[in-house]
This record gives C-alpha cells, sequence and structure tokens, in this order.
C-alpha cells in the first residue's frame, strides 16, 4: 500500500501559502483515492511550524511531522534537502507531494538521488488508473501532454499551482513529531531578504486578473510614432488600481536585447507562453498581442479571457478569447484608467 507525504515549509508568521493549500488538497485526495494514510511534513521556526499544524490540523493526516530551528526556516539547498530527506524517510513515504516552487524545486531532485527514488516536475493533474496513480504534464514546450506513471519508490512530485483548489477545513492543536535532524555543512550564510514594495511588484500569483502586454505598445501609431513612455504610464497606473498581474509575450520582453525602446518594469521574468510561465488567474486580458499559438498556450488555464486587438481577423477571434474587443488598447486602457479613477 502506497504511503503519502505532503511536503511544504512554513511562510513567517506560520501561515501556509495558497499554492501549499492547494497541493495539500491534492495530497489528500490521492490518499483517498488510493485508500490509505497521509503524513504532512512541516519545515521552518519551531513556532510557524506549529501554528500552520494547527491551521490544518482537520486535513485528515495522520501524522504531523516537523523539523524546525531557524537555520531551517530559509531558503537554502543544504537545510532544504538535510529536512526534505529525513522527513520522507521518517514517514517511509512511497509518493511525496510538495508545491513547484522555486526552493523545492532546488532541493527535491537531490532528495529524489539520496532516496534512489524518481522525481516529476510541473505536474499539471493527477489521476487513478486501476489502482495505479498517474501525472499529467506537458512536453514540448507545452504542445503536447502525457500522462505518466511509475514502479520506483519513492516518487517526488512537484505540482504546479492551480490543479487544485486550495484545502479548506477546520482548525484544531495537531501534535507534532519533530525530527531532530544533524545540520549539513553550512557554505551559505543567509543575512535577509530583500524584496520590492507590494505595489512595485508586478508578478502577482494571486491576483484576480492577469494583464498581458505585447509588442504593439511600443510600435508605432496612428501618428506615426512610438508612445512608449504613454505606454508605461497607462499599463502601470491600471496595474495599481486593480492589483492585477502583469504578463508579456516573448516579442515585447525580446525588445530590450535588440537596444529597442521598450516597457522599463518589465522583464523575461513577466513572459506568458510557449517559453514563458503558464499562469493560473481566474481572469486575463491581452493586448496588443495577436493570439497566436505562442501565447494562447500560456493562457490555457486562465478561466475568462478577453483580448482587445485592432486586427478583427488575429488569432484571438479565432475562438482563442471569449471576448475580443476589437479596438485601439492606448484608447480602452486609458478610459478603463478613468472609470476605475471614478471609483
Amino acid at each position: 500500500m502506497e504511503k503519502i507525504l505532503y511536503l511544504t515549509q512554513v511562510e513567517p508568521g506560520g501561515e501556509l501559502s495558497s499554492f501549499a493549500l492547494e497541493v495539500l488538497s491534492g495530497a489528500g485526495r490521492l490518499a483517498r483515492d488510493l485508500g490509505c494514510e497521509l503524513a504532512v511534513g512541516l519545515v521552518g521556526a519551531k513556532a510557524d511550524v506549529q501554528a500552520a499544524a494547527d491551521s490544518v490540523a482537520g486535513c485528515g493526516a495522520a501524522a504531523f511531522l516537523a523539523v524546525t530551528g531557524d537555520e531551517f526556516a530559509v531558503s537554502r539547498h543544504a537545510t532544504d534537502a538535510a529536512a526534505f530527506e529525513a522527513l520522507a524517510r521518517n514517514a517511509e513515504a512511497t509518493i511525496v507531494l510538495a508545491p513547484g516552487t522555486s526552493r523545492a524545486a532546488r532541493a527535491m531532485p537531490g532528495v529524489a538521488e539520496r532516496l534512489n527514488g524518481r522525481i516529476d516536475s510541473h505536474i499539471t493533474g493527477t489521476a487513478i488508473t486501476d489502482g495505479r496513480p498517474e501525472v499529467e504534464r506537458w512536453f514540448y514546450r507545452q504542445r503536447m501532454m502525457a500522462r505518466l506513471t511509475r514502479s520506483q519508490r519513492p516518487w517526488l512530485w512537484l505540482v504546479d499551482s492551480g490543479v487544485f483548489d486550495a484545502w479548506e477545513g477546520e482548525a484544531g492543536g495537531a501534535t507534532l513529531e519533530a525530527l531532530d535532524v544533524p545540520l549539513p555543512e553550512l557554505r551559505t550564510r543567509v543575512v535577509g531578504v530583500e524584496s520590492p514594495a507590494a505595489e512595485e511588484q508586478t508578478i502577482r500569483p494571486d491576483a484576480e486578473l492577469l494583464f498581458v502586454a505585447g509588442a504593439g505598445w511600443t510600435k508605432k501609431q496612428a501618428d506615426g510614432s512610438t508612445h512608449v513612455k504613454e505606454a508605461e504610464t497607462i499599463i502601470h497606473d491600471f496595474l495599481e488600481t486593480t492589483g492585477a498581474s502583469l504578463g508579456s509575450s516573448k516579442s515585447l520582453v525580446d525588445q530590450a536585447g535588440e537596444g529597442q525602446e521598450v516597457i522599463s518594469f518589465m522583464s523575461h521574468m513577466n513572459q506568458v507562453g510557449q517559453t514563458g510561465s503558464t499562469p493560473r488567474h481566474p481572469k486575463g486580458l491581452a493586448t496588443c498581442c495577436h493570439g497566436e499559438e505562442p501565447h494562447v498556450v500560456g493562457w490555457r488555464f486562465i478561466k475568462d479571457r478577453r483580448a482587445v486587438n485592432l486586427d478583427p481577423g488575429c488569432g484571438w477571434a479565432q475562438g482563442k478569447a471569449d471576448v475580443l474587443y476589437v479596438a485601439d488598447a492606448f484608447e480602452v486602457m486609458r478610459r478603463v484608467n478613468e472609470l476605475l479613477k471614478q471609483g
């Protein structure tokens, strides 16, 4: 019989991110479908871990395991890998699920090697076929979807966001089993974390809306001139007012390397599509991009898709958007910003 372990790091303050709660929901469903027990493994500062365990005490886990300490609370490969390995061994887990964060993605492949197991990342779905667990993921620049199963155990899963609904349930008092994990040799010292102010952050995974800007924002407009600074202002004001997340087509972010004037607060980190990210916001608005296949692939998990484009025959009009506004994006977004300011 399988043994399921759910692993995650705890946020400062004892919170679990919405992404972490999504994967917890998936781990619980997998355990129920397989008729096996679920264990929860948490890593972080001692007080934070206890608070996090209490917040999900009603998730149905048979055991709550923890690796705690100040050195385990920070992101570092050596300590993360040691903590994950200890939790997996203690739980005798055959399948380990974790949110596919950058932190987990750095440490988990090494953990799979130490456990003589296997790992799959970017999992976008799960299934049970004839009693065997299977995972789904995309290949070849997200053009082909495959369903995989493995006989090798333990099998580690790094799950993408948006695959499951976030777990919701009763809090309570969880009994933690703290593991004593010796610190490995530390060659990296974490002295602090610097992050931009919330209003300066343009990538917002939990935002209700994804706003995607295409290269048309930097092209010549009806008057024969480019208006990149005005485009910056329009987009920035919209993001600031709505709290939307900013995405970009590859053609727009590539312009920086071609010596062209670009939108200053945008980088390749904002790229959405076949060679970029695949966000899962409830709503999406694409502007000044044509809706070609490389763009649309990154939108397949957006539930309500709308686009603004001057071309009535663009890709968005071919069934790739729920609503297409055939209009000038500058004019549309100026008016949208005016209405938003009016409340």
